[in-house]
């Protein structure tokens, strides 16, 4: 049994985040009360309210700050307030870029009890999307020139290296060895001729050092329809970082809801803090009302504990909410249910305290 204390920092960030970043840390200490380690919170209001006050999305110093933490778990990020490229620039790609957090983990599962807007789940949907995170389509590297004018134009550069391209692709192969040996990557050479034929490359390479593990490749725009169609035969699947942010919301959309989505921003060496957080955003239409669906942010606080090497306890939390999920008719609105985020949160609770005692005798 561990006897670590982590030291997490926490930014609830905008709408909904501030609701549904208390149900999280309230799971996760009751596991971690069970399992002997515990944990060490610390809030930041860095978010768009923030920026309003202050002219910007986090302090001069604030990547420093969260640099003493073993981990970040965000809420989410984003008002409408603020235009979009402020927020995300202003303080989720820097936090990302500056802890070489170059994976993004995004699982699409179809859980037990919740419909799936597809007409036909029988066969499941357990997909697991690695997306690249450092580079790709969403670099600096561009500009606009003759602004205002009928003569505008914009520039924007894609970016891909053959050690961040490598890196990402070897990382789905490693999780598709621990699965069903199969890769999937999402490409576009047909139409994107320098950049995705150099993926293309890069992922034959990498595949090819990989026999045991099966690897192909498919257009992101018929991947995208593979999602929809036959989600039943996808499992790994790597993208770029503009074709794996489509993808996963796709994979979101399936499975039944938003806000049951998790994802994680991770350094997978260790030398920097990783960063879990929901995939939903803070659903300004929604904020306020309580009715936020909690388990996006609860399951993303569970990878966070996997990560940090707390499997038992990660694996505990999933246990409750399959439970919770197959067992009741606890449900928040956008699962087609009337139960607010304290109810949900408060059946997660019950979920795992039964578990514990069930574990127990």
């Amino acid at each position: 049994m561990s006897e670590s204390r982590y030291s997490i920092a926490v930014l609830p960030g905008d709408g909904i985040g501030h609701e549904v970043m208390s149900p999280a840390i309230e799971v996760v200490d009751l596991v971690a009360e069970g399992l002997g380690f515990s944990m060490s919170w610390e809030e930041y209001p860095w978010s768009c309210a923030y920026y309003h006050e202050h002219g910007s999305m986090m302090p001069a110093d604030g990547i420093d700050t969260l640099r003493k933490h073993d981990a970040i778990l965000l809420g989410a990020v984003g008002d409408p307030s603020l235009p979009d490229h402020l927020s995300l620039w202003g303080l989720l790609i820097p936090i990302r870029r500056a802890f070489n957090q170059y994976i993004n983990l995004r699982p699409a599962v179809l859980l037990p009890g919740i419909a799936s807007p597809l007409r036909d789940t029988s066969r499941g949907i357990d997909i697991l999307v690695v997306r690249e995170n450092s580079e790709g389509e969403y670099s600096e590297v561009g500009g606009r020139v003759n602004p205002g004018t009928e003569h505008e134009l914009a520039v924007q550069e894609a970016i891909f290296s053959r050690r961040g391209t490598t890196r990402v692709i070897e990382y789905a192969v490693a999780l598709a060895t621990e699965r069903k040996k199969e890769v999937v990557s999402a490409t576009k050479s047909n139409g994107i001729i320098h950049s995705m034929t150099f993926w293309d490359e890069v992922f034959g390479d990498v595949m090819a050092k990989h026999p045991d593990v099966s690897g192909r490749l498919m257009h992101v725009d018929a991947l995208a329809a593979r999602f929809v169609s036959h989600p039943h035969e996808l499992d790994v699947v790597v993208g770029s970082n503009l074709f794996g942010d489509i993808l996963t919301d796709i994979g979101a959309a399936i499975v039944g809801s938003m806000g049951m989505a998790p994802s994680a921003n991770l350094n997978p060496e260790g030398e920097f803090p990783s960063m879990f957080e929901p995939v939903h955003g803070s659903a300004p239409d929604i904020a306020g009302r309580g009715i936020a669906n909690p388990i996006g942010q609860i399951w993303s606080a569970a990878m966070m504990l996997d990560h940090l090497g707390e499997r038992e306890a990660h694996d505990l939390i999933m246990r409750s909410i399959r439970s919770v999920l197959a067992d009741s008719d606890v449900r928040t609105p956008d699962l087609g249910g009337t139960a607010t985020t304290t109810e949900m949160t408060a059946a997660v609770l019950a979920s795992v305290r039964a578990h514990r005692t069930q574990e127990r005798s």
